[in-house]
């Protein structure tokens, strides 16, 4: 495998170029802006899907990059870590002061991360999401990381997959699964993984990474990383969890893209992934029966390589054109025939996804009860606009008639509570009066950008 360095000529703290083996300058600036950096090692690592970096250590060390690093933590803002050091904290005492520090550490290598502090979130079913929540500090560091290491890998990953990467979104997976569904792919597997970022092997993941970086200070440092969360896995609210764990699942990816193209002549198989959630997508004719078992059994091989379990209880093949359903990213996919007679994709919001809504909102009207219903309004309206943009897409207008309908009997329950009145006063606290002078959310619309509908026949 061919080599590539990033190195200076007086160590790695004097950044000059990058090189090929051969001693060919591709980077002749001593300094060379971060974005540009990215973009050129994305570009080497498109062209020369062999080439091994080295030399990418000094570029993490730098205040640019560490810079860069913590304007995205504070973007994302987020708890506290273990150490309990906030933001306000950090820009009181100075920002450029704990860059400084890093970077001195970094290059001194005497950096050490804080385990994280774990957190426990709800799921459904009474179940828990635990969640590892770095120091700021070391969302810093673990953001500069990513920040070096995102172009090369990005290089590498799939069409197929979507989660958290630059310029994808969760819309554009739906989007594929739409429209693979539109081309009659409507047999679908719907693979569930068991606990995936909790079992993710280090060592797999650490060679998965060496294929491509040839930096020992980068793997130690990586190394150190994941084991300030434990033996194994990937931290769920790492900063660098996200790319990791794509990294650990695109030669998945790789082998149902090879599927894809070997089959595109007619169009049998199609994916989406979104982080551990999957789908696989196969033509309805009846022929091409075997590519279910085939790909089935391609996914176990390439699973069990990465000693991924998949969840069989919560895993089901799926028959659209039978009247079965699936769910992907939110959303409950069917197949219907259409006024015109036209068969199309029909998604819509699932049903616990618009109950855990309601319950949330139930909340907040519960715990204001007393207080001014401009104060109840603040608190729901960024809830209500965070979810009703998520889910402006597909055939979610019947829901958002639901929820919008149910806010405003809400508020206006609300009113007559505080104003010891019965009944919902219909005509005092009408609609408008409602979205005009009290500023209630009233954005529900859904984008109609969808897929093209397959023809009659």
């Amino acid at each position: 495998m061919k080599r590539s360095n990033i190195r200076g000529a007086k160590g790695p703290c004097h950044l000059q170029c990058l090189q090929h083996r051969e001693g060919k300058d591709e980077m002749t600036k001593a300094s060379i802006d971060l974005q540009d950096l990215r973009r050129r090692i994305y570009v080497k690592a498109k062209a020369e899907p062999s080439w091994r970096f080295w030399g990418l250590y000094v570029h993490v060390c730098k205040m640019e990059t560490l810079r860069a690093a913590y304007e995205m933590a504070k973007e994302n803002d987020g708890a506290p870590g273990i150490d309990g050091v906030t933001f306000e904290a950090i820009e009181t005492q100075g920002v450029e002061a704990l860059l400084e520090q890093l970077r001195d550490e970094l290059i001194g290598r005497t950096y050490q991360p804080l385990p994280a502090r774990r957190q426990e979130i709800p799921k459904d079913g009474g179940k828990v999401r635990v969640l590892s929540i770095p120091a700021i500090r070391d969302r810093v560091v673990q953001g500069a990381l990513k920040l070096i290491l995102e172009p090369v890998f990005e290089a590498d990953f799939q069409p197929g997959s979507y989660g958290y990467r630059p310029k994808r979104t969760a819309h554009g997976a739906i989007k594929r699964v739409a429209e693979a569904i539109v081309q009659r792919k409507t047999r679908i597997l719907d693979i569930d993984l068991r606990a995936y970022f909790d079992n993710v092997r280090h060592d797999r993941l650490l060679e998965k990474v060496a294929r491509r970086v040839d930096d020992a200070h980068i793997l130690h440092l990586l190394k150190m990383m994941l084991k300030a969360s434990g033996k194994k896995g990937v931290p769920q609210g790492g900063v660098i969890s996200p790319l990791l764990s794509n990294l650990y699942l695109n030669e998945v990816d790789r082998m149902l893209e090879r599927a894809r193209e070997v089959t595109r002549k007619y169009t049998y198989v199609e994916y989406a992934r979104f982080a551990d959630d999957l789908v696989v997508l196969i033509d309805a004719y009846k022929r091409h029966d075997w590519l279910i078992g085939a790909v089935t059994k391609r996914l176990r091989e390439e699973f069990a390589k990465l000693q991924v379990e998949i969840n069989d209880e919560k895993s089901r093949t799926v028959d659209l054109e039978r009247g079965e359903y699936f769910g992907f990213l939110g959303f409950e996919f069917r197949y219907f025939r259409g006024l015109s007679g036209a068969m199309r994709p029909h998604y819509t919001p699932k049903l616990k996804k618009r109950t855990a809504l309601v319950r949330a909102l139930k909340e907040v009207f519960r715990r204001h009860r007393s207080q001014p219903v401009e104060r109840v309004i603040n608190l729901i309206n960024p809830m209500l606009r965070g979810w009703v943009n998520y889910f402006a897409v597909g055939h979610s207008s019947e829901c958002f008639s639901f929820i919008k309908d149910w806010v405003e009997k809400k508020v206006r329950r609300h009113l007559a509570h505080a104003q010891k009145r019965k009944g919902f006063g219909w005509e005092r606290w009408n609609r408008r009066w409602l979205y005009d002078t009290l500023g209630l959310f009233n954005a529900y619309r859904v984008r109609r950008d969808g897929p093209k509908v397959a023809p009659a026949g």
